[in-house]
């Protein structure tokens, strides 16, 4: 032993007689424990860290001189060659960090002995940082390991040692897919908590991607040899004792262990300490689910800010700063995942020749994405397939035809389709890939990272024929279609429920399920219905569009009825039928008219529906047309027309029987009187509709009769805000927005609550205007863009009138 541990053991000796303390005395006084004064005075154990040396100072009543003094002898005990043999630094790779500050927020607060409840779902702020050094060390440590001498496990000296009296030390279980930053995190962490942690931080591999990961027996037995337990103690104890002496020893010291790459639960559980004032950190990309009290820190990628910080500080400022954009192309087709990030990064530093947008373009083409990601030894491919090979052969097929997934997720029932299995069977797989780190959730949808997408690819690729890939994709485009027909038609007047022989495989009990379904798969769908117009399934395409028809009012700004309806209206006219071309062009005209403001493309589109459809014979799409050129009509601002096929639009309705088209034209006819500023006239138009709707009852739509509730008062509320009349307006405003609320139709709750905000405002309460303009902001992409930015607006006015 040293001969500065030695001062320091006798001065703290010598300082503890001449205050007449006994060792208990000054362990009650200071909180460092009887064992850990008495090593620490023999010179058995390191010297201590600086806060248990201020406790000891405390305990002893020491003036400013001799406390200063008791702290020299601690730092020149604690030299920076200090270290016990066996025992060695950190692997390397934790140095460039970029985020994590709720996580290592998270795990200070428990190395302070806070045990706040357990974090969940998964963490939004994400860190930078690259592998683990090749070939990590089994065991390896930080920091002051205080080994004991003779087998002697003395009591921790950090006065915090005794804490908690809970259920033994926090473990907190680092999990994310392969390349997110698990090791990275557990070590910047053990380096950051360092102080917390006066009797050593050891980093144990538990090699988990190994074939032959190594037992708990040898993983034991290295923990214990770093901490330079006697070899008579180990022979003495034998194998069966090691887990005694080891638990022991942990429940003695005040240590941090982060015990990396856990392959599974069975490998890691005999590791975790019963007490101790200590900390375990477990890093796995499964979830480890079966572990019982432990803190959960599921990661994921980075956000792009700090992708772009990250790849900044890796290939230098000055490229980074010469070009923005390429720099923000390279983090995203990394799938802004660390690991892609650092190998993006270093092939960049090592090619001071090459600009960033020569890499962005290298990693533009999705086949050959993953073999441009690699740099020397390092591949990310090579990560992602340690844990493909150890999948069941079921999880690994199911995993490979997920690439076949046309959207960003899918649920199980079209894993199911896929694969061509029963649900259940299918949600297991699902959960099995989700807790080996290949699959992420978000509430009932399952997520392939972008990069794992291309590799679960490849693997199709190598493993699969283009026959099966094929049969697989064509299976669930089919289902999609097939079951967006029966949930649109839960939309449709005079269908529902679906009919009592389908037999599916998601719940379409009701409306809702069924809207749920519908705007979840939204991107699979439209992607299958897009390959059916490719392969010339016109009957397909006509069917799917007219299903979702009046669904389409319920989701308003997805973005994609332009396409959805103008390839019906393609398809129609390959079909040569008169009356389904002037059906589909007419919805293509609401597409266009409703979602793009386009009313000039609009009326070019009724145009052609209202020429065809006397041809059919089909009077009702005539009405539709006429109804869709009086809406074009005034928003051109060209009332005349516009109050003319309104009219004949309403008298065609009425002549079919189409209360649901009735409703329309009367809308339109409201409309058109407050435009003219007739506001008197239009309150009793909209008046008159509220009593056609209660004398429709059943024979209306619910859905329809809603939408056309929430129109009629959103109608009376713009009237009377005309006529200055401010508390109606606002009762009318927010029943409509109400409604809005209630059916979900959050593009027309937007539009209703910015009206409201702003009549609230004139009503001259400026509190509640806030309120609704705050709800409109936080409505999400589903709202309407406009209302939203004018809302935004409206509240920084407000702030700034403050």
């Amino acid at each position: 032993m040293s001969g500065e541990l030695t001062a320091f053991g006798a001065l703290l000796r010598e300082l503890r007689l001449s205050a007449s303390q006994t060792i208990e005395g000054l362990a009650e006084a200071s909180g460092v424990s009887v064992r850990g004064i008495g090593d620490l005075e023999r010179g058995r154990r390191a010297a201590p860290q600086r806060r248990t040396v201020a406790a000891l100072a405390d305990g002893l009543g020491l003036d400013e001189a001799l406390r200063e003094r008791l702290l020299s002898a601690a730092r020149a005990g604690r030299t920076a060659g200090y270290s016990p043999v066996g025992v060695r630094a950190f692997p390397r790779g934790i140095d460039d960090f970029v985020g994590r500050e709720e996580e290592l927020g998270r795990l200070a607060l428990l190395a302070d002995g806070e045990r706040g409840d357990r974090p969940s779902g998964a963490a939004e702020s994400l860190v930078g940082g690259g592998p683990r050094a090749a070939g990590p060390p089994t065991v390896a440590a930080s920091g002051t390991a205080n080994p004991p001498v003779g087998g002697d496990f003395g009591a921790a000296e950090s006065p915090v040692a005794a804490v908690s009296g809970t259920s033994g030390p926090p473990v907190v279980a680092v999990s994310g897919a392969p390349g997110t930053g698990k090791t990275t995190l557990a070590l910047h962490a053990a380096r950051a908590l360092a102080d917390r942690f006066p009797d050593g931080q050891l980093v144990v591999d538990l090699r988990g991607t190994d074939d032959d990961p190594p037992g708990p027996g040898e993983l034991v037995l290295g923990v214990l040899k770093a901490f330079q337990v006697a070899d008579r103690d180990l022979v003495k104890a034998g194998p069966q004792g090691h887990v005694a002496l080891y638990r022991r020893l942990l429940a003695e010291r005040r240590c941090l262990l982060v015990l990396d790459n856990a392959r599974d639960e069975g490998q890691v559980r005999p590791l975790l300490p019963a007490a101790g004032a200590g900390m375990v950190v477990v890093t796995s990309r499964r979830m480890l689910t079966g572990l019982e009290s432990v803190h959960r820190l599921p990661l994921g990628e980075l956000n792009p800010r700090e992708a772009a910080s990250f790849l900044a500080a890796l290939v230098g400022a000055e490229r980074a700063q010469a070009d923005p954009v390429a720099l923000a192309e390279v983090a995203e087709r990394c799938g802004h995942l660390p690991l892609a990030l650092r190998v993006a990064g270093n092939w960049l530093a090592t090619r001071t020749g090459w600009t960033v947008r020569r890499l962005a373009d290298r990693l533009a083409a999705d086949d050959r994405r993953l073999d441009a990601l690699a740099a020397g030894d390092v591949r990310v491919d090579a990560a992602f397939d340690l844990s493909y090979r150890q999948l069941t052969p079921s999880a690994a097929r199911l995993f490979r035809r997920l690439a076949l997934v046309p959207g960003p997720d899918v649920g199980v029932a079209g894993a199911a389709a896929l694969t061509g299995r029963q649900v259940f069977d299918a949600e297991d797989t699902l959960e099995e890939l989700v807790e080996a780190g290949l699959l992420g959730t978000d509430g009932d949808r399952y997520r392939l990272h972008d990069l794992l997408r291309l590799y679960a690819r490849s693997r199709l690729e190598a493993e699969e024929s283009a026959g099966d890939a094929g049969r697989a994709r064509a299976a669930l485009y089919r289902w999609l279609l097939d079951t967006a027909v029966v949930a649109g038609r839960w939309f449709e007047p005079d269908h529902g429920a679906p009919p009592p022989a389908w037999r599916g495989t998601v719940d379409l009990s009701s409306a809702e399920p069924a809207r749920r379904w519908l705007r979840a798969e939204g991107a699979n769908w439209l992607a299958a219905l897009r390959a059916a117009a490719s392969a010339g399934e016109h009957a397909t395409v006509v069917e799917v569009a007219e299903a979702l028809h009046w669904f389409s009012d319920q989701w308003i700004f997805w973005g994609h009825w332009p396409e959805v309806f103008g390839g019906a209206a393609r398809s129609a006219r390959a079909l040569a039928d008169p009356v389904l071309v002037a059906t589909h062009v007419n919805y293509h005209a609401w597409a266009l008219l409703l979602c793009e403001g386009r009313p000039g493309d609009s009326l070019t589109a009724s145009a052609e529906a209202l020429a065809a459809a006397p041809g059919a014979g089909h009077t009702g799409q005539e009405a539709w047309a006429h109804l869709y050129r009086g809406w074009a009509f005034r928003q051109l601002e060209d009332l005349a027309p516009a109050a003319e096929h309104l009219y004949r639009a309403a008298t065609l309705f009425e002549t079919v029987g189409d209360r649901h088209g009735s409703l329309q034209a009367q809308l339109g006819h409201a409309l058109i009187l407050r435009d003219q500023g007739l506001t008197e006239e239009s309150i009793e138009a909209y008046t008159r509709m509220l009593g056609f709707l209660e004398r429709s009852g059943e024979r209306l739509e619910p859905h329809i009769a809603d939408t056309a509730r929430i129109s009629v008062h959103a109608g009376l509320g713009a009237a009377h805000a005309a006529a200055g009349q401010w508390d109606r307006a606002v009762d009318h405003l927010s029943t409509a927005a109400a409604i809005c609320r209630q059916n979900g139709n959050v593009a027309l709750e937007s539009r209703q609550l910015v009206q409201l905000g702003k009549a609230l405002l004139s009503a001259g309460r400026p509190e509640e205007a806030c309120e609704a303009f705050t709800r409109c902001v936080g409505l999400g992409p589903d709202a309407d863009p406009k209302p939203v930015a004018r809302s935004r607006s409206h509240l920084d006015r407000l702030a700034g009138s403050k």
